[in-house]
């Protein structure tokens, strides 16, 4: 079994920060829907046992279209998306990676996602939570 470490991140102004259990051989997403195409980022869903909000709740706004069940959050403050509830998987949140401190990070191997085509590949998705 691969041994998680504490990964420490935060928004670009340090409001909302947040701690994640994960291996040090990272495997994130690039989306290219239309949300995650215009704001960025590599993003890697994490089942929400291994996720934890250490400062910031009150600083964080969120961003819903279509059917709602993504939470897009963002900083209210710098306008930073360093995490959000994904709609493939909303029993998990998916961490954007270039928001981790680089201490524990051995490698982050980063797969095209085709969030255009959401509904034909969500399910490749579905097992990252778990």
């Amino acid at each position: 079994m691969t041994e998680l470490k504490i990964h420490h991140g935060a928004c670009h102004c340090g409001a909302v920060t947040f701690e994640i259990d994960a291996p040090s051989d990272l495997h994130a997403h690039a989306c290219n829907c239309s949300v995650c195409y215009v704001s960025g980022g590599d993003q890697m869903i994490v089942p929400a046992s291994k996720f934890r909000l250490l400062s910031g709740k009150d600083d964080i706004t969120t961003y819903q279209f279509n059917t709602g069940v993504a939470q897009h959050t963002f900083c209210q403050h710098c306008g930073i998306k360093a995490f959000y509830t994904p709609r493939s998987n909303p029993d998990g949140i998916s961490v954007n990676l270039r928001c981790l401190d680089r201490t524990y990070i051995n490698s982050i191997q980063v797969d095209d996602f085709d969030g255009q085509n959401w509904e034909v590949n969500a399910a490749s998705l579905s097992h990252l939570s778990k």
